[in-house]
C-alpha cells in the first residue's frame, strides 16, 4: 500500500469515527478541512465501496499536468478560492484545455486532500433583485484595495466598476489616487466605449465626487457632473450606501473584483493593471456563466447591446487637466498665495517641476510621469505653509540605496548588513527614519570609530538609530577629545625634608569637653 492510499484510509476511518462520536457532517468537514459533500459521500460508503471508489479515482486526471502549479499557489495562498485558481491557470497556461468550473473544483479539492492543504471557503452574498428590461439600467460603484508590490510594500489602488443589470456585462477601471469628478466622468466614457452604448438609467451611491448635498430628497450634483449627465442624457438614481436591494449587482461585482482578480496579485503600474483587468474581463468575469442567470454575460450582452443608446465620443476633453508648477528647493510649490509641501527629495535641482490639478476643495500634485505624489486640502487663508509631517522624510532614495551607503562606512560588510536587517525586522514602518539617523551620525566620524561602535551595538543588541548616534558620539570623545593630564610637580631640593614632617593632630577629648559643657 502506498503512502497516498494509507492517508486516504486514515481519512476515511477518521470521518466514520467522528460520525460515531455524534458529530454532524458539516462539523466534521470544518474540523478536517474538507468539503461537506465529500464527507457525506464517504459516510454513505462501507469499506468495500470505498476501496472500489479509490480504484476508480486513481485514473489520470485531465488537469494532472498543472498539479505543480496548483499545489504551489495553494501552499503559498491556502485561502485562495477555486474560481481564482481557475482564472490563474488560464492566465498562466494559455494552452490549457477547455474544462468546466466543476472539473476545476474537483481537481482543486483533490489537491487539497492529497497535500493536506485546508480549504477556507469564501462566502459571497447574493441578493434577489427583479430582472429589468434589456438596456434599461446599469449600476456603478467604487472600491479600494491594498495591493502587494514586488518589493514587499503595499500600494492602495482605487477602482470604478459598472455592470449592466440585465446581462451582467462588467467593466472596471483602476487608478492609484482617489477619484475626482473629472476621473468619474472619464471612467464613464471608457465604460460606454467598452459596452458600445449607454443605458437609460444608472444607479449610484451618494458619492462626494458626484453629489454636493441632499436637500430633503433633492439631490444637488457637482456642477461638472451635472453638465456631463445632461450632455449624455441618461437618468440618475441615487441610493444609500451598501443598499443591496437597489444595487446589489454591482456590490457583488466589487467583491468579485477584490476576491478573484485583485487577491494576491502584484502591482506594477496603472497601465499594466488595467491591461490585466481587460484580459480578466474577457476570459473570466464576462466569459463564465453567471451564478444566478446561468448564462455567460458576454452571451447575454449580444442581445442587450441592441437596446443601448449608441455610443458616440464627446467633443469635450474628459481627461483630467493638469498644470505645470515650478518646484522650489525647499520642496514646496506656491499655489494661490500659500505654500504646499512635497516629500523631501522631490526637488532635483533647477528646472524641477510638478503637475497640479484641483478638484472641489483639494489639490493633487503629480510628478512629470503623472504619478500621484501627494494631496492637500486647499487652505482658504493666505501666507500659510500647508505641510505634512511625512514630507520631512527623504523618500527619494530607496532603502536598499541607503543601506549600501551606510555599509560603505564599515570594514565588516557582512556584520553591518546583518545589523541593518535586524533594524528592518524590528522597525518595519520606521526603517527609513533609523537609516537616516545612522547616515547622519556616520557622516562626521572615521572608519575606526564606526567599526568600534558597530561591534558595541551588535554585542549589546542596540537596534536604534538614535542610540547608535549616542554611542558613536561617546566613542568619538574617547578617541579624539581625551583631556591631557596635569604633570606632577616635584618638590625643590630645599623642601625635600618636608616629606618627613608629621602633621599636627587634635585631641578628641578637647571637642568632648566643649560639647558637654
Amino acid at each position: 500500500m502506498t503512502e497516498k492510499d494509507l492517508n486516504n484510509w486514515i481519512m476515511y476511518h477518521e470521518i466514520h469515527k467522528l460520525n460515531r462520536m455524534g458529530f454532524s457532517a458539516p462539523r466534521i468537514a470544518r474540523f478536517l478541512g474538507m468539503d461537506e459533500r465529500t464527507v457525506r459521500k464517504y459516510l454513505q460508503m462501507d469499506e468495500t465501496q470505498y476501496e472500489q471508489y479509490l480504484l476508480r479515482s486513481d485514473r489520470k486526471k485531465i488537469l494532472t499536468p498543472y498539479e505543480d502549479f496548483v499545489v504551489g499557489n495553494l501552499k503559498e495562498y491556502p485561502e485562495t478560492s477555486t474560481a481564482q485558481i481557475h482564472d490563474w491557470m488560464k492566465e498562466h497556461h494559455p494552452d490549457m484545455p477547455e474544462v468546466s468550473p466543476r472539473t476545476v473544483f474537483n481537481f482543486v479539492m483533490f489537491i487539497r486532500q492529497k497535500y493536506n492543504i485546508p480549504y477556507e471557503p469564501v462566502t459571497r452574498n447574493f441578493f434577489p433583485v427583479q430582472e429589468l428590461a434589456y438596456g434599461y439600467q446599469a449600476q456603478v460603484d467604487f472600491g479600494v484595495y491594498n495591493m502587494r508590490c514586488s518589493n514587499g510594500k503595499r500600494r492602495k489602488v482605487y477602482f470604478f466598476a459598472m455592470v449592466l443589470s440585465r446581462s451582467r456585462m462588467k467593466f472596471v477601471w483602476f487608478k492609484d489616487a482617489p477619484f475626482t469628478t473629472v476621473d468619474v466622468i472619464y471612467a464613464h466614457e471608457m465604460a460606454f466605449a467598452f459596452f458600445g452604448g449607454i443605458p437609460r438609467v444608472i444607479v449610484y451611491d451618494l458619492d462626494r465626487t458626484m453629489v454636493v448635498d441632499e436637500n430633503l430628497g433633492e439631490i444637488i450634483l457637482t456642477s461638472r457632473f451635472r453638465e456631463y449627465t445632461r450632455s449624455r442624457g441618461f437618468e440618475l438614481h441615487f441610493c444609500r450606501k451598501s443598499d443591496p436591494q437597489s444595487k446589489g449587482k454591482v456590490e457583488n461585482v466589487i467583491q468579485y473584483i477584490k476576491k478573484n482578480f485583485l487577491f494576491n496579485r502584484l502591482y506594477q503600474d496603472n497601465e499594466t493593471l488595467n491591461e490585466q483587468a481587460v484580459a480578466w474581463l474577457q476570459r473570466t468575469a464576462n466569459y463564465l456563466p453567471h451564478n444566478y442567470t446561468k448564462i455567460a454575460p458576454q452571451e447575454a450582452f449580444r442581445k442587450e447591446v441592441e437596446y443601448l443608446t449608441p455610443y458616440r465620443p464627446l467633443a469635450i476633453n474628459t481627461a483630467p487637466e493638469m498644470k505645470k508648477y515650478i518646484l522650489r528647493k525647499h520642496n514646496v510649490i506656491n499655489y494661490r498665495s500659500n505654500f504646499y509641501t512635497l516629500p523631501e527629495g522631490t526637488y532635483k535641482g533647477p528646472g524641477s517641476f510638478v503637475l497640479v490639478k484641483t478638484e472641489e476643495d483639494k489639490i493633487f500634485i503629480y510628478d512629470k510621469n503623472k504619478q500621484l505624489i501627494t494631496s492637500h486640502v486647499i487652505s482658504s487663508e493666505q501666507g500659510k505653509t500647508i505641510s505634512n509631517t511625512h514630507h520631512k522624510r527623504d523618500t527619494s532614495k530607496s532603502l536598499d540605496e541607503m543601506a549600501q551607503k551606510i555599509g560603505d562606512f564599515f570594514t565588516d560588510k557582512l556584520l553591518i548588513e546583518d545589523y541593518l536587517e535586524k533594524i528592518r525586522h524590528k522597525y518595519p514602518r520606521y526603517t527609513r527614519d533609523h537609516f537616516q539617523a545612522l547616515l547622519k551620525a556616520l557622516k562626521t566620524t572615521d572608519r575606526q570609530t564606526a567599526d568600534k561602535t558597530l561591534a558595541f551595538c551588535v554585542n549589546n543588541d542596540i537596534l536604534h538609530g538614535l542610540e547608535f548616534d549616542q554611542t558613536i558620539h561617546i566613542f568619538h570623545l574617547e578617541e579624539h577629545e581625551t583631556k591631557p593630564t596635569e604633570p606632577i610637580k616635584l618638590l625643590h631640593g630645599t623642601d625635600i625634608l618636608k616629606i618627613e614632617y608629621e602633621p599636627q593632630t587634635s585631641n578628641i577629648d578637647d571637642y568632648d569637653k566643649y560639647i558637654n559643657l
